[in-house]
């Protein structure tokens, strides 16, 4: 698990170097599927002075099995979405400005441009509010349910991140810093889609034809993307 925490470490400070948090907000985990044990950032501890060894491991139930520290608040939520969706091995979520915007007004950030669809094969869709009972008595937990909720029978590695109502964006990857760069990308284009709406609030987006384009280039059997590897 030394290397799985030291992978998470830096996964968490590339959050901060790319602008994605204030002070202790967010936190990045990352999941050893042999070993069914996650490590996460722990609650409240600043990035300046965080190392490998403070990061905190829990197995899938959330009991502390390495470590001092109390894990991350939002434990529960990077839990339910490694039950849920098998294929992740890393979960991030901020505070970033422009996503959380889109999360506020409960809007899901639409396929606006080709930016979008190297990443996003359609809308990044946003959650249905939490009931009263839900925050009431597992929040954390429900947060993550909603999330699952939200991609009905969609594949979560078609569209790496989320919004919660209200709340923030929660982005995964295949590793925690395939997560990050998802979570850096959703930013970008939350930012681009206010930008875009306010130059012309009837934007339509890209067409199927172009959105198909620009994300099977990228992902696939097929994509041509990139250098192949030897």
């Amino acid at each position: 698990m030394k290397q799985l925490r030291e992978q998470v470490l830096e996964a968490n400070l590339e959050v901060v170097r790319r602008g994605l948090v204030l002070y202790t907000f967010g936190n990045v985990s990352g999941i050893s599927r042999d070993d069914n044990l996650v490590v996460i950032k722990p609650s409240g501890v600043p990035y300046e002075r965080m190392k490998a060894d403070d990061l905190v491991v829990t197995d899938l139930e959330g009991k502390v099995v390495w470590g001092e520290l109390r894990p991350s608040s939002d434990l529960d939520t990077h839990i339910h979405l490694y039950k849920a969706f098998p294929e992740i091995g890393g979960v991030v979520h901020t505070h970033s400005e422009y996503a959380v915007a889109w999360a506020q007004a409960g809007r899901p950030i639409p396929a606006l441009g080709t930016t979008h669809a190297d990443y996003f094969y359609g809308p990044v869709p946003v959650t249905r509010e939490l009931t009263a009972d839900e925050i009431k008595n597992d929040y954390v937990r429900a947060t993550g349910v909603a999330i699952a909720e939200a991609f009905g029978n969609r594949d979560p590695m078609e569209v790496p991140a989320a919004l919660v109502a209200g709340h923030g964006p929660f982005a995964w990857g295949r590793t925690p810093d395939d997560a990050v760069h998802n979570a850096v990308v959703l930013e970008a284009v939350a930012r681009m889609a206010m930008y875009t709406f306010s130059l012309q609030p009837n934007a339509q987006g890209v067409s199927q034809a172009l959105l198909d384009r620009h994300y099977f280039r990228k992902h696939g059997a097929a994509a041509t993307y990139g250098q192949s590897e030897k």
